[in-house]
């Protein structure tokens, strides 16, 4: 595996002005030889000037948040991640790669669940290159493994958990978004630390079931919204009226007899848990006629 070594160079505004010197004693020569007819001086500033142009050849700059590998007859020969202007030698070959902040956005991938059903899910990932020779060098094109892996590991991801947990303290897609980006950032670094790409954030941007089940989840999901809601309804009715019967003796406002407190707890438990208002009935007589 070929490891990032970080490469020192030659400032470039060094080079520069002792080039265009030479460059200029090269241009000089030669011009006197001719004028003179002298071929010595020729022959000495010709070699200069060719030289000096070959050399003018190492100069590159490199930007903010990018770094130049440096490869020689396909030998890596380390990486410069300093900005600025620099010189190098001329025969290095200088392969520009960028170490900005980047965002890959997963297409909608159509995915089954753990529980079998198809669902639709995609992922945003924040990434950055870090390892700019692992990038450049262990696979053949960084971005497009970005790409690939984010998806694979999408999709490993969607079909270990359940689109809605069913049981408590189940771990689901829908339910424990935190966590699940978490292990999604995880799985999507460890696949791409090969290729020098650090994940600074994974989190899922779309989640839906598909739509050919949509309809006949959303009322799974509506039933199971209205049992909560009438078990919480009916809780709350038999404190009320468990306290209701509890005040009733403690104040001695009336003494209820067992059938008698069936009855009432009967009319509670209606008037409590209906859908729609009570109706009232006037009795005219007595439940023991």
């Amino acid at each position: 595996m070929i490891r990032e070594r970080i490469r020192t160079t030659m400032s470039g505004w060094l080079m520069l002005p002792l080039l265009i010197g030479a460059m200029i004693a090269g241009l000089a020569l030669l011009i006197r030889g001719g004028h003179d007819e002298n071929a010595v001086l020729v022959a000495i500033g010709l070699p200069i000037v060719v030289l000096v142009a070959f050399l003018f050849g190492g100069f590159f700059v490199v930007n903010p948040n990018e770094a130049r590998a440096l490869v020689l007859f396909g030998k890596y020969g380390g990486s410069v991640k300093t900005d600025g202007f620099h010189w190098a030698n001329p025969l290095y070959r200088k392969r520009k790669i960028s170490l900005r902040v980047r965002n890959f956005e997963s297409t909608k991938l159509k995915v089954n669940d753990l529980e079998g059903n198809p669902i639709e899910i995609a992922a945003v990932i924040v990434w950055r290159v870090f390892e700019t020779a692992e990038a450049l060098f262990e696979v053949d094109n960084y971005e497009h493994y970005v790409k690939v892996q984010t998806e694979a590991a999408v999709r490993n991801l969607a079909t270990q958990y359940a689109y809605d947990a069913h049981v408590e303290g189940q771990v689901s897609l829908r339910g424990n978004m935190t966590e699940i980006a978490e292990k999604l950032k995880g799985e999507v670094e460890g696949r791409l630390a090969k290729a020098g790409v650090e994940v600074l954030e994974a989190r899922i941007n779309h989640l839906a079931y598909s739509p050919e089940i949509a309809s006949a989840m959303l009322q799974r999901q509506q039933a199971g919204a209205i049992i909560a809601a009438r078990t919480r309804i009916v809780e709350g009715a038999v404190g009320m009226v468990e306290m209701a019967l509890d005040m009733l003796s403690k104040r001695g406002v009336v003494e209820l007899d067992n059938e008698r407190k069936a009855a009432m707890v009967s009319n509670l438990l209606v008037v409590l848990c209906g859908h729609s208002g009570a109706q009232p009935v006037l009795n005219t007589g007595t439940i023991y006629q």
